[in-house]
């Protein structure tokens, strides 16, 4: 059975997923498209060489007959409307994050899933699909290093546009975190605070960068974030786990190691998409193959509703400089 997708927004990472799913993985076919630019989303499907319907508006895709399941590629803020009304039509949809532009947002969608009696959404965290997340949460959960104590991250870019705002080093970067290290610890944010270190010369007025995001979880585990979003230097994703044993560190990114002109050196990754594109695949594939065994297994809208609860509380950080609470309701059944 080859598993009908319908793709809303073809812009760069709804023309990516649109690739690996025609060219890369398999079991399904793209064969619905939409995007605000009609043209435009011709013109990408003509460079991909794949033929597919092509809608004006994420609905029609959504209400084709020819349609299986949905992904949501969309502007961000378009993404709780299109994830509803494919949960309304009870079709399995993958959203890109942010899965609403709120928490309230978010619990809409949980609630609407609840109400459908089947988890129909997957949200697109990744990073619990890469290699290197899924080695240092094998240690953690064995026990190699003992019960984690504190985590040390960053997450880096080098450089960001001048319509990144302070509060996108949130909603747009920490994110990832905010799922992931939920993920790896098996526990929920207690508390945030946000501190401003000296701002970098390499930023504009409507970005403080670089900054410092500090967690306590319910278990009393410590966690610094590191947020510096232009670097210069290179895309740069760091993750230590001290336990009471040991330390774990994420793996690097493999790369070939230089000796020449006196010097010994690796290459840096400069693009998000090249240190994930693995992730992105295993993760897809996975929607694919949960669909056709019939339950999705993937971060749910409950993690997305988990994400943005402690976004919301980071940004409320941003401006105070207090230490915030982050106010997460108990957990449904549903998701467990």
């Amino acid at each position: 059975m080859t598993l009908k997708l319908g793709v809303i927004g073809t812009g760069a990472i709804g023309q990516e997923h649109i690739r690996r799913c025609s060219h890369v993985l398999q079991g399904a076919q793209v064969v619905a498209v939409s995007d605000i630019n009609v043209d435009g989303a011709r013109a990408a499907l003509q460079r991909l060489n794949i033929e597919a319907e092509v809608f004006e508006n994420g609905h029609d895709v959504i209400h084709s007959p020819n349609v299986d399941a949905v992904l949501v590629t969309s502007w961000d803020p378009t993404h709780e409307e299109f994830t509803l009304a494919a949960i309304a039509a009870g079709k399995p949809v993958f959203c890109e994050k942010p899965l609403a532009m709120s928490a309230e947002g978010c619990r809409r969608v949980v609630d609407a899933e609840i109400q459908a009696g089947k988890r129909l959404v997957q949200v697109g965290f990744m990073r619990p699909y890469d290699a290197g997340y899924r080695a240092l949460k094998k240690v953690i959960t064995d026990g190699d290093i003992g019960e984690p104590l504190m985590l040390h991250c960053a997450h880096r870019n080098p450089t960001v546009p001048e319509s990144y705002t302070t509060p996108m080093a949130i909603t747009n970067t920490l994110i990832h975190e905010l799922d992931v290290l939920r993920w790896l610890t098996s526990d929920d944010y207690k508390t945030v605070q946000v501190i401003f270190p000296r701002v970098t010369s390499k930023t504009h007025g409507q970005l403080k960068d670089p900054q410092i995001v500090l967690f306590e979880t319910h278990k009393g585990v410590r966690i610094d974030v590191e947020i510096f979003v232009n670097c210069a230097y290179g895309y740069d994703i760091q993750c230590e786990v001290v336990g009471e044993e040991g330390i774990a560190r994420l793996p690097e990114p493999s790369s070939v190691q230089l000796r020449k002109d006196a010097r010994l050196s690796n290459t840096i990754l400069v693009d998000w998409k090249d240190r994930f594109i693995e992730a992105y695949d295993v993760e897809l594939q996975a929607f694919i193959n949960d669909i056709k065994a019939g339950q999705l297994t993937g971060p749910s809208a409950w993690d997305g509703f988990a994400a943005s609860v402690a976004a919301d509380a980071c940004i409320k950080a941003q401006s105070s400089g207090a230490i915030e609470p982050v106010e997460m309701p108990p957990r449904p059944a549903f998701y467990n």
